[in-house]
C-alpha cells in the first residue's frame, strides 16, 4: 500500500523514487484487498502508468476481483477499470476442479444466527478444528467457552506472542498427523490467519464474510491435499460484521450465496461477488478524484488536498509496546529494548526489533487507557506508548481494551 501513498505523496522524499516505475512490472498480491473507498483512483493511476510509462500490472491472487469498467443502472456507481486482462493461467476452471481440497457447507437459515455457546458446544465435539471470527471480541468469548487448551489469535496479541502461539499450532499439528499427540487442538483467530499463515486444519469453521475471506479461510483447510476433502463450514455470527466495508461484503456473499451453489467457491462466482461488493461501494469516498482534475470555476489542481486524503494505511492508529515476555515468561528481550531505548532514544534497528512488542489502537482507546495509568508515553519515542499495568495484557488474549479501570498498585517495575 506505501506504492500507491507513494504515487499520492505531495512531498519530495516520497516521490524521489518513483522514476524507477518507468518501463516496470508491478505485481499487486492479493489484488482483491485494493481497498474499495480508494479503488478509483487507483485504478485511473494504474492506467496512466500502463499507458504512458510502460508499467505492466499482474493481479495476483485466488480470487480475482472484477477491475475491468463496469456499468450500473446508477451511474454513481460505476467502474473506471482497467484493460481486459490476459489471464496467464489456462482453464481455470479444469485448474480448480483438480485442485478441490475442501466441501463447503452454508448454513440452513440464512436468517438465523448462531450464539456463540451453541457455537463453542459445536466446535467442542470436534477434535482439531480452526475457527475464524472477525470481531477480537467474538474470539475472547468465543476462546473462553471452549474446553480447557485451546488456542486464541488475535490483533490484540504483539507479534511475537502471535508468532509463538502459530508455532506452537504448526508443531501441534505435525505432531497430530505423526501420531505423537492426541490432545484436541481447537484454535479461535480472527481473520489474521486468512493471509501469509501456514495452517492445514481438517475442519475450519468461518463468520460470514466477504467471499474472498471465505475462499481465504478455506485455504486452511486441507492445505497439503492429505485428505480427500476437507471441511469448510460457514456460519452466521450473533452480530452483523462491524459497519463499512466488512458488512458490504458479507452482504455481497449472502447475495451470491444465498441461492447455495452447489461449489460456493466456483472461480465464475468471484465474478458477481466483486461487481455487486463493488456496486454498493463508494469507490472514491474522499473524493480524490475531482481534486486532482480542474474546473471552470477552480483552474488549480489540489495536488496537496489530495496527497492529505488519500491515506490508506490509517493515521488514526497508535502503538503500545506491551511486555511480552515469551510463551514461558522468561524471556527478557522486551526489557532490554526498552532500556535501550530510555538509554539512547529511538534508532532504525531498535524501532523494528519494538515492532514485535506493539499492539496497534486507536487513538482514542488509547488517551483512555492513558489516562487509566495502564500506558504511558514511550520515552523518547513520540506517539507510541509502553505498558504500565501487568493486568492490560493476557498471556491467552493480548491487550485488554476493557472500560473497567486498572489496579494502580500492580504495576510494571
Amino acid at each position: 500500500m506505501q506504492l500507491f501513498e507513494s504515487l499520492f505523496a505531495a512531498r519530495t522524499s516520497r516521490c524521489r523514487k518513483l522514476h524507477n516505475l518507468v518501463d516496470s512490472v508491478i505485481v499487486l498480491d492479493e489484488a482483491q484487498q485494493l481497498p474499495p473507498q480508494f479503488l478509483q483512483p487507483v485504478l485511473d493511476t494504474l492506467n496512466l502508468l500502463v499507458a504512458h510509462y510502460g508499467v505492466t500490472v499482474v493481479l495476483c491472487t485466488a480470487t480475482q476481483p472484477v477491475l475491468e469498467s463496469t456499468d450500473c443502472f446508477d451511474p454513481s456507481r460505476n467502474l473506471r477499470g482497467l484493460p481486459k486482462p490476459t489471464p496467464i493461467v489456462d482453464d481455470a476452471e479444469t485448474l480448480f476442479e483438480r485442485l478441490r481440497r475442501v466441501r463447503v457447507t452454508l448454513p440452513r437459515d440464512w436468517n438465523e444466527r448462531c450464539p456463540l455457546p451453541a457455537l463453542a458446544e459445536e466446535l467442542a465435539a470436534r477434535d482439531c478444528v480452526l475457527v475464524i471470527v472477525d470481531r477480537k471480541r467474538d474470539a475472547r468469548e468465543l476462546h473462553a467457552l471452549l474446553p480447557e487448551g485451546a488456542i486464541h489469535l488475535s490483533g490484540s496479541m504483539c507479534g511475537a506472542h502471535r508468532a509463538d502461539c502459530i508455532k506452537e499450532i504448526k508443531r501441534r499439528l505435525g505432531d497430530r498427523r505423526q501420531g505423537i499427540d492426541s490432545r484436541p487442538l481447537r484454535v479461535v483467530s480472527t481473520q489474521l490467519v486468512e493471509a501469509g499463515v501456514d495452517l492445514d486444519f481438517p475442519v475450519v469453521y468461518r463468520a460470514l464474510a466477504g467471499l474472498d475471506s471465505i475462499a481465504q479461510a478455506a485455504g486452511r483447510c486441507n492445505r497439503e491435499g492429505l485428505l480427500d476433502r476437507g471441511e469448510v463450514v460457514v456460519f452466521l455470527p450473533p452480530q452483523e460484521p462491524p459497519a463499512g466495508q466488512l458488512r458490504k461484503a458479507a452482504d455481497a456473499a449472502r447475495s451470491v450465496l444465498h441461492d447455495r451453489p452447489a461449489e460456493p467457491l466456483n472461480p465464475a462466482l468471484f465474478r458477481r461477488y466483486f461487481q455487486v461488493f463493488y456496486a454498493n461501494c463508494d469507490l472514491d469516498q474522499h473524493g480524490i478524484v475531482d481534486l486532482l482534475q480542474t474546473s471552470s470555476r477552480d483552474l488549480a489542481v489540489k495536488f496537496r488536498t489530495a496527497a492529505n486524503a488519500f491515506r490508506i494505511i490509517e493515521d488514526d492508529l497508535v502503538q503500545v509496546i506491551v511486555h511480552y515476555r515469551g510463551a514461558d515468561g522468561k524471556d527478557d528481550s522486551i526489557d532490554k529494548l526498552l532500556a535501550v531505548l530510555n538509554r539512547d532514544g529511538p534508532s532504525r534497528w531498535l524501532t523494528r526489533s519494538l515492532q514485535r512488542y506493539t499492539v496497534t489502537l486507536r487513538k482514542g482507546v488509547a488517551q483512555r487507557l492513558a489516562a487509566q495509568g495502564a500506558i504511558a508515553p514511550a520515552a523518547k519515542m513520540p506517539g507510541a506508548y509502553v505498558q504500565q499495568s501487568d493486568l492490560l495484557y493476557d498471556d491467552r488474549y493480548g491487550l485488554d481494551e476493557h472500560d473497567g479501570p486498572f489496579d494502580p498498585v500492580r504495576t510494571v517495575l
